[in-house]
């Protein structure tokens, strides 16, 4: 099986740790690992390093090569610029669709995801592949069961039991649900129908291109130019004359919300994912309690409860009396607000473009 990381992106949601030239995946937000080196560390040795690619921005190139140094260089899919999920998904699937068309193929992400169960994980991946081993024209999504009422993730509905794979129940798909309200996730949880969508799956290329050219035909015909050139001198070229072109469109605006459900199973497993792209999801991944305070670097907390302090500094960060708060200290910023206001962090960032301040995004 082949396995692609996506590695992309800038990560707002964790400024002023990730920014523009050390987004996310680069840094290490848990642990002593960068986001990237977890992402595939939980793949190996199972899976070979031979098997594993990465596609992320051209200029990440040089960062990605000295934080993986096994990975081999052919292995990294750069693009020259970014056009949102359902390009890149497209472009690999271009590439893989004329070198391996029937091997089972894995989309995983490598920016913001924690997985604490590494063997169920492997587990879930072999037996999805196992399923298209034996069928090449579906695609199986992986998901967590829900361990709370989630109002910022997005779910999948299944339906019955339609058989077993590596002693894991595979189920019909039914679709999907982005955010529900906090009712219908509390609901969603207890009907033992619905798991958290990670956007894992595995399935053909010859499929997914299909379903590229069905449902998505510019993309498919724009990408197509690209992918046959792959191992030629002249890939690089298209690449960087024909991506840049290419109509930004999320990868479930594309394909997924037109894919036919006959075509989709489901794995509903607990593989202890969490997502740690936002300072407040962070928290929750590394708290054994809500009370807990979660720390990292020379920080001390007096008084306290349910507070993430972080700090990426040789001085001392003091917190006094806190309570729901993030408080992020840098070289050159410190970011203090209650957990409720982390979404706002984003749009913080977008309004520093040029501004005094733009060159810390």
């Amino acid at each position: 099986m082949k396995i692609v990381i996506f590695a992309g992106g800038v990560g707002t949601r964790l400024w002023p740790l990730s920014r523009k030239n050390t987004p996310k995946q680069f840094e290490k937000i848990v642990g002593n690992k960068s986001m990237i080196q977890i992402a595939t560390g939980k793949l190996i040795p199972e899976f070979e390093w031979r098997d594993i690619y990465i596609s992320t921005s051209k200029d990440y190139k040089d960062t990605v090569l000295a934080q993986l140094p096994r990975l081999p260089e052919e292995n990294l899919i750069l693009e020259p610029e970014t056009r949102d999920v359902g390009p890149a998904v497209g472009l690999i699937t271009s590439i893989f669709a004329k070198k391996w068309p029937n091997v089972p193929f894995a989309i995983l992400w490598g920016s913001d995801h924690l997985v604490k169960k590494e063997d169920e994980f492997r587990k879930a991946l072999h037996a999805a592949e196992e399923i298209i081993k034996k069928d090449h024209n579906k695609i199986v999504f992986i998901g967590q069961k829900p361990r709370f009422a989630s109002q910022n993730l997005g779910y999948i509905s299944f339906g019955n039991e339609i058989d077993k794979a590596e002693g894991i129940p595979v189920f019909e798909f039914v679709g999907f649900k982005y955010r529900p309200h906090l009712s219908t996730a509390e609901r969603f949880v207890k009907d033992g129908k619905h798991a958290w969508n990670l956007g894992y799956f595995v399935t053909t290329p010859k499929f997914l291109w299909n379903c590229f050219e069905e449902f998505s035909p510019n993309l498919h015909r724009d990408l197509g130019k690209i992918g046959s050139l792959y191992d030629t001198a002249n890939f690089s070229e298209a690449l960087e004359k024909i991506y840049p072109k290419i109509e930004k469109i999320s990868f479930d605006n594309a394909i997924l919300e037109k894919l036919n459900k006959r075509n989709g199973v489901v794995l509903s497993v607990d593989i202890g994912w969490s997502d740690v792209g936002a300072w407040e999801a962070l928290k929750e991944a590394l708290s054994e309690t809500a009370d807990e305070n979660v720390t990292k670097g020379k920080v001390l907390v007096e008084d306290s409860r349910d507070s993430l302090v972080f700090n990426y500094t040789k001085q001392l960060t003091v917190g006094i009396d806190l309570s729901e708060m993030v408080v992020i200290t840098t070289e050159d910023v410190v970011l203090v607000c209650p957990k409720s206001s982390v979404p706002k962090i984003k749009k913080l960032v977008e309004n520093m473009a040029g501004t005094p301040h733009e060159h810390l995004t």
